[in-house]
């Protein structure tokens, strides 16, 4: 029992360290448009990768604000041998931590929250998010506290759906009257939800799968095998399955001198996988 507790604490421990180191690095890198923190351990070290709309600010004159932090997670963090690197975020406008950080900067500027959140959704939607939801909450007007969302597109608020499809940010802006907490969540460019299915007449299905290849290549031990499954047969037209089948037998023959000559596993196995194929091809040719 000892020794489960023992793993455990050590696990959140690990946690632990990573929230406290990724503080540390948003704070130092506010400037540069902080979009996210990597770590991943490896038998050499830890490997620390930034996510920055700005490189150069977290580099900085050759490589002297880089060289600092490295030096600061060597002796502030119990971090095995970190290895610091920095890389640039391909579209800032899709990323949820740089847009919460921009929108708490505009209202620490003294930006009305309702222009702020509202154009900032306007902004991410129009980089081709499939949906955003930006949600600004504290003293926003007044003395008392106040929540407001500016929700646009196709949005999941929870399950293993928002989990996998959507990025969250989060930030905080410092006013007179109080902090506020700034939520930015990007449902994904180009997202294709469990639910959303195409559903195809059989002419389109006759047509796509003549336009397609018909052959499905198994890679094994680097050697390809051809195989030709019962549904593409189905598939096929009569002409189609008469020129598959020669490929098919021209194959065969290939193969057999290289079985003849000892072949390998990989060889042998796209003999047989080759053999099946042609024998399904004839069996729905005979039948058909």
């Amino acid at each position: 029992m000892s020794g489960k507790q023992s793993i455990l604490k050590t696990i959140v421990n690990r946690n632990v360290e990573r929230q406290l180191v990724k503080e540390f690095l948003m704070e130092n890198t506010k400037t540069a448009g902080f979009g996210g923190l990597t770590i991943n351990r490896t038998p050499n070290g830890t490997s620390v990768e930034i996510r920055a709309e700005k490189p150069g600010r977290v580099i900085g004159k050759r490589g002297k604000i880089i060289n600092d932090l490295q030096k600061r997670l060597n002796d502030e963090f119990e971090l095995f041998n970190p290895r610091l690197s920095v890389e640039e975020v391909e579209n800032p406008t899709l990323n949820a931590q740089v847009m919460a950080q921009k929108i708490a900067s505009a209202l620490e500027r003294g930006w009305y929250y309702r222009r702020a959140g509202a154009s900032a959704a306007v902004n991410i939607m129009d980089a081709g998010a499939r949906g955003v939801i930006v949600t600004v909450a504290g003293k926003l007007t007044g003395a008392r506290n106040r929540t407001q969302k500016f929700i646009l597109g196709h949005v999941k608020y929870c399950g293993e759906t928002a989990l996998q499809f959507m990025d969250k940010g989060y930030a905080v802006a410092v006013k007179k009257l109080g902090t506020i907490g700034v939520t930015v969540q990007i449902m994904r460019k180009g997202t294709t939800l469990p639910h959303e299915i195409s559903v195809f007449s059989e002419e389109e299905l006759r047509i796509r799968s003549e336009s397609e290849t018909e052959q499905v290549e198994v890679v094994r031990g680097g050697y390809r095998m051809s195989y030709v499954s019962n549904r593409e047969i189905a598939a096929m037209s009569a002409e189609a399955r008469e020129a598959r089948l020669l490929e098919l037998q021209e194959e065969l023959l290939q193969l057999r001198a290289e079985k003849s000559l000892g072949g390998t596993p990989a060889s042998i196995g796209a003999y047989k996988a080759t053999r099946r194929s042609i024998a399904r091809l004839k069996t729905h040719m005979n039948n058909g």
